[in-house]
């Protein structure tokens, strides 16, 4: 999902049950960060190219053993799925990237980080390479996210596209064989803005879809729960004009993972209402439609001639078309709590209780700490990216009644659901 500066460890021995994980994590939230900073990187093993990959022929229901399966914690959720989903915590917490508040994004570190602070899910993005591989990255154009414009032998790949209608320069991942990418490191996204996440430039490589939900399942064992991802399908309208279907090859891959099914610890996510109804003759994961600003489209609709809007798809006889083809909609935070020209809250709408009424979960995004991405009533001081008061916004989402979110600071999110939790006397 796109960065819109306007939108608004864990105990080691699994045997103490979820009680304490949570107890653990309600004591050192934040303070927490320090201990699983140390460990995080344990990511860096699984990053180097080569590394072991999962059982191709491993059913959906395999890590219910020895993962515990207890009554999900948290509030009632409104909604029931009927899929896997129904056992996750309810508000569920979102590694959106993993943790890119204090990691570079889209790395094994990341996630690592996002786990070890208590997300239940990770949320991987997903291109395609020249042959035809899923990797993870938020956008094809590699140029902000890697070490590539530093690298002379890949100097004349730098081109200009034309991606979703929007005219790009850069390097893109289906113009590189995953083996050249496996040559490239991660780097932070925004420097200026979280100049710490720099120190870890070049710690990373890029990974595999693979690799991370093989990193996800052997960190769920370690942590003695069930780890869910979130891949998102990134442009697909884009990569089947050019050859490179996404869904087809993320099927094959959920498949081989063990993930695929209703049960099968993937939730699919796209911007294009295309895209999962394609994924949902393939396999049958839950799945999520994300919404944008209201005046957008998704851009299928643009190629199809579709003149619905973004406002027009959150009206009641919409949400219900919606629920024809997804278990939840992820829209962004101004589309429940929007915000006037100043970015002070104006009174929430009316999408959460009207997308419950039509069976839909909302998923929104992004949550984040810094001043920048909060709305002006939650904002501390004049320093764009300094920390505001992320509790108050983070449990603001959570009274309104969304069922979750992607936030950037996993820590930040488990306080202030154990806020909402205490407060309602969830267990």
């Amino acid at each position: 999902m796109t960065y819109r500066p306007t939108d608004g460890g864990t105990p080691e021995e699994s045997a103490e049950g979820s009680s304490s994980r949570r107890s653990f994590l309600r004591v050192t939230g934040a303070a927490g960060l320090g201990a699983a900073a140390l460990a995080a990187g344990a990511g860096e093993a699984f990053a180097a190219p080569g590394g072991d990959q999962p059982d191709a022929d491993r059913s959906g229901a395999d890590d219910e053993r020895g993962v515990a399966s207890d009554r999900p914690a948290g509030t009632r959720p409104p909604v029931r799925t009927g899929t896997g989903l129904d056992r996750l915590p309810h508000p569920l917490i979102v590694g959106h990237r993993g943790a890119p508040g204090y990691r570079p994004e889209h790395t094994l570190g990341s996630y690592d980080l996002a786990l070890r602070l208590g997300a239940d899910v990770i949320e991987p993005d997903l291109v395609p390479t020249k042959d035809g591989q899923l990797v993870v990255r938020h956008e094809n154009n590699i140029a902000e996210t890697t070490d590539v414009a530093d690298r002379t032998e890949f100097a004349s790949r730098r081109t200009t596209k034309t991606i979703d209608g929007v005219a790009q320069t850069g390097w893109f991942t289906e113009d590189f064989t995953l083996a050249e990418l496996r040559t490239l490191r991660a780097k932070e996204r925004l420097p200026q803005q979280r100049q710490r996440n720099t120190l870890y430039d070049g710690r990373w490589a890029i990974p595999t879809f693979r690799e991370v939900a093989d990193f996800a399942r052997k960190r769920g064992r370690e942590l003695g729960r069930d780890v869910w991802v979130y891949p998102e399908t990134k442009h697909p309208s884009y990569f089947r004009s050019i050859g490179l279907p996404l869904e087809e090859r993320l099927a094959d891959e959920l498949r081989r993972t063990g993930l695929a099914g209703r049960n099968g610890r993937a939730i699919l996510q796209s911007f294009e209402p295309s895209s999962l109804q394609r994924l949902a003759k393939l396999v049958d994961n839950p799945k999520i439609f994300l919404l944008s600003g209201p005046t957008s489209k998704p851009y299928d609709f643009v190629l199809s001639g579709d003149k619905r809007t973004v406002a027009d798809l959150v009206r009641p006889e919409n949400l219900r078309w919606i629920a024809g083809f997804a278990h939840g909609i992820g829209p962004t935070t101004t589309l429940i709590a929007p915000v006037d020209a100043t970015g002070k809250l104006l009174p929430p709408t009316t999408l959460v209780r009207d997308a419950h009424a039509a069976n839909l979960l909302l998923h929104p995004y992004t949550v984040r700490n810094e001043n920048a991405f909060l709305p002006l009533d939650y904002r501390r001081g004049t320093d764009p990216n300094a920390y505001g008061d992320a509790i108050g916004w983070a449990k603001y989402l959570y009274e309104l009644g969304v069922d979750g979110f992607f936030t950037d600071q996993t820590d930040t999110s488990v306080l202030a659901r154990q806020d909402f939790w205490d407060a309602k006397g969830a267990h």
